[in-house]
């Protein structure tokens, strides 16, 4: 075995020799003897080139970043470029967090500390989304008089973005004196992941205006953003402006734009995008579309592209067997499911609570009920929430007690305080008249103190957005929107439409039962869309939760009598109701 080895010059420029070896270190044997030759040498005291070296070995992928801190620790008085390297190598370790404590012994020891140190701690907040740690930076950073560094104020716009606090993220914003394309693609970002995504439309515009050149990073937020609100049209624009900055030749951006059609229940048009990609195709594209097709309930064509794929010579991973699941899930595909979750071994993917998930959903909704609780047993890691209600759910479509009881009592011992739980529950009990359970699931229900989450549901109009819950009345057209709504009531009951009380608890009468249905969120943006829109023109609302069954019996019945295509997203999937029929075949 040939050893590594180097030779230094000794003479007046030995320093200057050292410090371009430094960087050519190509293993970490090569390393130790730079440090071994630094300490003999007695060039050790000399920092610029102890620091290269401590940053090599902290960050360099065949360096050893305990071997750093032992270097680190024989330093008499360490520098901020020590202090610097340590905290750099951290970063990318295992455990960020312990940046912290590397940053508050410079405090103690009253080591000074410049805008590098600042800009690595911070990034180790990113990383844990440490947000009490960044606003005690960023007081630091505006005690040390760093607010003028521009690549610092962006580092801390940044971790803001990430941990959540878009105010103080906006707040940095603004009071940059200079602002680079990465401020504002970080704010973009930030907003649009953080429930603001009209913000971020918003911020987009003004960055046009104020004559920025938006870049790929740019465009793949602001899609982001479309995607998270649906906004087909803002989306579309984008789009052409891609197109014009042959931007498309970024696969990360065909993603995007893949993934806001999907969103916006175009699914045609995302299969455009990836059919026409002017680039090589990553995994992340054919997932996101095999996702696409999934929630739009095209399970064979997600299956034809899954097949594809693995022609194609691409690898499957734990997100694609995820993806074709939910695929099988939302089209009643129980075989090809059962299969496909049986293959995920021959490409070395090892299942994960959400797939054992879904295959419990898909078992369950086709009445395999003893076959999904089998598998929740077989399981080698704990079964979550989402997996016994699943089970519950499907407890009530076949009105199976003693499995509902099953599956409730893992839900309890879990903790769970869902308020559909108990309303399932309840339900199935009085589907088979055992009225004493049925009062016993109420008190349950009070005593646990058991809140519903607030559904909402939000559609777009003329560029204006409006959002609503369930009998709400704080539109300023609500007295038009109720009209309609009894004008649908009477309208669908010539059909024959009787409601289906099922979803709500059996401890009030009918008639108050049919009252809190009528005024659903998704019935009010349903309505607000008829009589704010011209005839014939789609009408688009998305809800944060599933929707309820007698909503979907409801808009089917309206896209009939009113000649209007209705797309519905919940949180799970798109309904596409046209002509008194929905995609989803009524399997959902």
């Amino acid at each position: 075995m040939v050893r590594e080895t180097y030779t230094y010059t000794t003479k007046n420029n030995g320093m200057a020799n050292l410090e371009s070896v430094i960087p050519k270190c190509a293993s970490f044997s090569q390393i130790k003897q730079l440090q071994a030759y630094i300490f003999t040498t007695g060039t050790f005291k000399f920092s610029r080139a102890r620091s290269k070296l401590l940053d090599l070995c902290a960050i360099a992928p065949f360096g050893s970043l305990s071997f750093a801190i032992s270097v680190f620790r024989q330093i008499p008085r360490p520098l901020t470029n020590d202090f610097n390297a340590i905290i750099r190598g951290l970063i990318q370790s295992p455990q960020p967090s312990a940046a912290f404590a590397w940053y508050r012994s410079m405090q103690r020891g009253s080591f000074r500390m410049d805008a590098l140190t600042c800009s690595f701690t911070l990034k180790a907040c990113a990383r844990v989304l440490a947000a009490t740690e960044s606003l005690q930076l960023h007081a630091n950073i505006i005690r040390f008089g760093f607010m003028a560094d521009a690549l610092l104020g962006t580092t801390l716009l940044d971790v803001y973005a990430k941990v959540g606090n878009l105010s103080y993220a906006r707040l940095v914003f603004d009071e940059m004196q200079l602002r680079d394309i990465a401020s504002w693609n970080s704010l973009i970002f930030g907003l649009a992941q953080g429930s603001q995504a009209s913000e971020a439309l918003d911020l987009f515009k003004r960055m046009e205006v104020e004559g920025l050149k938006p870049n790929e990073v740019t465009v793949i937020g602001v899609l982001s953003a479309c995607s998270h609100m649906g906004d087909f049209k803002e989306g579309e624009k984008i789009h052409g402006f891609i197109r014009n900055q042959k931007l498309d030749t970024n696969v990360q951006v065909c993603n995007a734009l893949i993934d806001m059609y999907a969103n916006c229940g175009f699914v045609d048009r995302a299969y455009g995008v990836f059919d026409n990609m002017r680039c090589r195709k990553c995994l992340v594209t054919w997932n996101t579309m095999i996702m696409a097709f999934a929630r739009d309930g095209n399970g064979h064509k997600a299956l034809k592209l899954f097949e594809q794929m693995e022609r194609a010579g691409v690898q499957p991973d734990a997100v694609t067997y995820l993806a074709v699941l939910c695929a099988c899930n939302h089209a009643g595909l129980v075989e090809d499911g059962v299969r496909l979750f049986n293959t995920m071994g021959k490409h070395e993917v090892k299942p994960n609570v959400k797939h054992y998930g879904s295959l419990v959903d898909l078992l369950g909704r086709a009445g395999r009920l003893k076959e999904a609780y089998k598998l929740i047993n077989s399981m080698s890691m704990v079964p979550d929430v989402v997996l016994w209600q699943s089970l519950l759910g499907a407890c009530r479509i076949y009105k199976d007690v003693e499995m509902a009881e099953i599956a409730s009592r893992n839900l309890v011992e879990m903790g769970s305080n869902n308020c559909g739980d108990f309303v399932l529950l309840s339900n199935i009990y009085a589907a088979h008249e055992r009225w004493n359970d049925v009062g016993r699931v109420r008190d349950a229900m009070k005593n646990r103190d058991v809140k519903k989450v607030p559904g909402f549901s939000y559609i777009e109009v003329d560029g204006l957005w409006h959002k609503f819950f369930t009998g709400d009345k704080s539109n300023a057209r609500w007295k038009e929107i109720y009209s309609k709504l009894d004008e649908i009531g009477f309208r669908i009951k010539e059909l024959g439409y009787v409601a289906e009380t099922s979803f709500v608890l059996h401890d009030i009468g009918e008639e108050e039962k049919e009252n809190q249905l009528c005024y659903h969120s998704e019935k009010l943006a349903v309505a607000f869309g008829l009589i704010s829109t011209s005839e014939g023109t789609p009408i688009h609302v998305i809800k944060n939760l599933r929707i309820c069954g007698d909503c979907h019996v409801v808009i089917k019945l309206v896209s009939k009598i009113y000649e209007r295509q209705i797309i519905v997203r919940d949180r799970v999937r798109f309904h596409k109701f046209k002509d008194g029929f929905c995609s989803c075949r009524d399997y959902w």
